[in-house]
């Protein structure tokens, strides 16, 4: 079997890229060693760029997104119980929308299948090899059978723990990784949100994020300990500690209840320079990790497949190379922005161990300057509804 583009990872990332190339008539085939069933079953967090929203528009799966999703103008900002608005749209003139990363992998495979498009679920001992020759191939067993699928290119869209990242001499590449002490402790409640805009809330107790997946149906999180238990927070210990973190008039209007999924994520930076090696391109999480705090990781990935997209693009329908020579160091640029973006919120936002008063006070006043300057918050609304591709 042979085809143009293989990519391995069938994740949003992974799937929007295929669906791109098929419009423009570029074979490819996408391998993923889950089942459909377990991937649109991820619960994933969706504040989306407008970036990334043009780029859902231009695969055919921005219906939903435009009719289901959440526009947010602004957003909310707190320190010492006390918010502030953040206006994106009066900033910048652009807002972003919540749809879960869920319910667009939900929508990029109806289409694909729609179009019949070729994603391989179930598959096993994914192998790239040659990458740096000519004729790259990538080998997979499938309910038992070893498959071979000669190529053009491979894209890597198979996250932090794929195997496409592995597969490059660790002598070429350049990782750089900063692990925050702490955690995110979130739950998902059946409740109304307590802000029609996400609130960011600093405390002397730690981090907090009030966020919303539909009318009824909240997201909340608040920084804990790496070395704590899920079963050390009983739903109505999370509660009494969200609303001592949150701003006073959305504790005092909280809707509690019982919670109905529960988990602590670790918060870490990561980038692997370059993204590419050979015939190989690394998309999304393979090449690069953000901390949740600044919503920037599937729009990153978005970002990335724009890139390649429009090399591949370029290579297959003009004979032009230079934009997929270059995609390493575009997508690279981005991302450095973004994570450094991401780093900021973290540092502000989130108490550190053996943090002192001084070290409080300090976030304290960044946050009560920002509150209060124009040129700060314009600087924080452009990163946050995030830079041009």
């Amino acid at each position: 079997m042979r085809t143009k583009v293989i990519i391995i990872g069938g994740g949003p990332s992974g799937l929007l890229l295929s669906r791109l190339l098929s419009l423009d008539g570029i074979d490819n085939i996408v391998l993923e060693k889950q089942t459909k069933c377990h991937v649109i079953s991820r619960i994933r967090a969706g504040v989306l760029e407008s970036g990334t929203i043009k780029m859902l528009r231009k695969a055919g799966v921005a219906h939903r997104l435009e009719t289901e999703g959440f526009v947010h103008e602004g957003i909310e900002l707190s320190f010492k119980n006390h918010g502030f608005r953040i206006d994106l749209k009066k900033l910048t003139d652009k807002h972003v929308t919540v749809y879960g990363q869920t319910e667009i992998t939900k929508d990029l495979y109806d289409i694909i299948e729609k179009e019949n498009g070729n994603v391989i679920n179930s598959v096993e001992n994914v192998c790239p090899q040659d990458l740096d020759k000519n004729n790259p191939f990538v080998t997979y067993n499938k309910n038992g059978v070893e498959h071979k699928i000669k190529c053009d290119f491979v894209a890597g869209c198979d996250g932090y723990h794929g195997i496409s990242r592995k597969v490059i001499p660790q002598n070429l590449i350049q990782i750089y990784e900063r692990v925050y002490p702490f955690g995110w402790l979130g739950i998902l409640s059946e409740t109304p949100p307590v802000s029609d805009e996400l609130i960011y809330a600093n405390h002397g107790n730690g981090f907090a994020l009030a966020s919303m997946r539909n009318k009824n149906l909240s997201r909340y999180y608040i920084q804990t300990s790496l070395s704590d238990k899920i079963e050390n927070w009983t739903d109505k210990k999370f509660w009494e500690e969200l609303k001592k973190r949150l701003p006073t008039k959305a504790s005092d209007t909280l809707v509690m209840g019982k919670s109905i999924e529960k988990s602590i994520a670790p918060l870490r930076s990561f980038v692997c320079e370059p993204m590419c090696w050979g015939k190989l391109f690394l998309v999304g999480d393979a090449a690069h990790i953000v901390p949740p705090t600044g919503a920037k990781g599937l729009n990153l990935a978005v970002s990335d497949v724009y890139y390649l997209y429009n090399g591949l693009k370029k290579h297959y329908l003009s004979n032009i190379d230079e934009d997929l020579n270059l995609y390493s160091q575009k997508a690279l640029s981005r991302v450095w922005k973004a994570i450094r973006f991401s780093w900021w919120m973290t540092t502000t936002f989130h108490r550190f161990p053996e943090q002192s008063d001084f070290d409080q006070c300090i976030q304290d006043s960044e946050l009560e300057y920002l509150e209060n300057s124009v040129a700060s918050q314009t600087v924080l609304a452009e990163n946050y509804v995030g830079l041009p591709f």
